[in-house]
């Protein structure tokens, strides 16, 4: 077997981190947390026009480029390292996910060209299947939804939202394209620890739209939602991966730069060993991340086993390295000067984003004996 990207692949990652390393250095990420929306318009509009990213995984039918998770992998580790501040998550590994796992060919021609060509942002109100804080029921010609989601990524800023509410009466999911600027529809931003991801509280009163705007067959969307935050989670591990290296190689650069009794630090033995330990778990991380995506790319049916495994990996090497990078790094590793202390809030909040570990470790164990409920 052959695991390792293609020439392809490994030319999308090279143009990434180039791009990356020139418009979201540490400077550009800093400017990006200050600003109100939490990323720079114009970088956005860069990355959508110069390179259409937002278009990787939408058909070319529909303008975007057609290619698969192997390659959102691979375009989403070096994000992660870079610490990117975008739309890009909620755009594309939420909201265009969960059209294309759902959506009818009407609806897909109607709202993924704008996704593609990055004109239109867009998020996904629920990041568990289980907690789906939004009711909707049907009045006439209209769906009528109302509640409140509390942790909607980039809710703030999203032009179109991909809202999942239970159906009165039967208890049916059903996935409803909602305009941002709907009437009776509340946007909130929340203060987070991660100032370089932002999520908003979303509240709707009665918000109407017209019945073309539920996604797919007149069926429990429930399926559809559970695979979208399957392969979300894919992608978030594989964005995790990118930190977690990210992480190590900060640690090894201050421990050959770092003098302490005349000699650097990095050759004291427990130094060594720290980085050692952290190279074991991204490396971890990373096979599971790129397991996870040859999983989904070839649509298995193991895709929630494969899943939950990258997640809680992954979240949990991202955190290890973050944390003994800054151990390495002594106190001024949570200088505001230096990018560990932003690695390390990111980590924390992306363990409990999509599921936390114990979530999907819990989850790994009933697919393993028998019972995936």
């Amino acid at each position: 077997m052959q695991f390792a990207f293609t020439e392809e692949q490994e030319a999308l990652r090279e143009v990434a981190r180039a791009f990356l390393g020139e418009h979201a250095s540490s400077e550009h990420v800093r400017r990006a947390m200050a600003s109100e929306a939490g990323f720079e318009p114009e970088l956005w509009k860069r990355i959508a026009t110069e390179l259409g990213w937002p278009a990787v995984i939408v058909p070319e039918v529909y303008g975007g480029l057609g290619l698969g998770w192997v390659e959102l992998v691979a375009l989403l580790e070096p994000m992660g390292e870079a610490l990117l501040c975008a739309p890009f998550f909620s755009t594309v590994c939420l909201a265009a996910n969960a059209m294309l796992q759902v959506a009818s060919e009407e609806q897909l021609r109607t709202h993924l060209p704008g996704v593609a060509e990055g004109r239109v942002l867009a998020t996904l109100t629920s990041t568990r299947a289980d907690a789906i804080g939004l009711a909707a029921r049907r009045d006439g010609s209209d769906w009528v939804l109302s509640g409140v989601e509390h942790h909607v990524l980039d809710g703030h800023v999203a032009d179109l939202l991909v809202a999942s509410a239970r159906e009165d009466g039967d208890g049916r999911v059903g996935l409803f394209t909602v305009p941002a600027d709907a009437p009776r529809l509340s946007r909130r931003p929340l203060p987070t620890m991660d100032q370089t991801r932002r999520f908003a509280e979303l509240g709707m009163e009665d918000v109407r739209v017209p019945v073309s705007a539920r996604l797919g067959p007149d069926a429990d969307a429930a399926p559809a939602l559970a695979r979208t935050l399957d392969l979300a989670a894919v992608a978030l591990a594989a964005e995790q991966t990118g930190g977690a290296q990210r992480c190590l190689d900060l640690a090894v650069e201050h421990a050959k730069q770092r003098v302490q009794f005349g000699r650097p630090i990095g050759s004291f033995q427990a130094i060594q060993h720290a980085c050692a330990d952290v190279m074991l778990h991204v490396e971890s991380a990373r096979s599971a991340a790129y397991h996870a995506a040859c999983v989904a790319a070839e649509a298995r049916d193991d895709l929630p086993l494969a899943a939950s495994l990258a997640k809680a990996t992954c979240s949990e090497a991202y955190f290890h390295a973050a944390a003994d990078c800054l151990q390495i790094h002594g106190g001024v590793g949570f200088t505001w000067e230096y990018d560990v202390h932003l690695h390390l809030k990111r980590a924390r909040a992306g363990e409990a984003f999509l599921g936390e570990p114990a979530f999907h470790r819990e989850r790994v164990a009933r697919h393993l004996l028998g019972d995936p409920a």
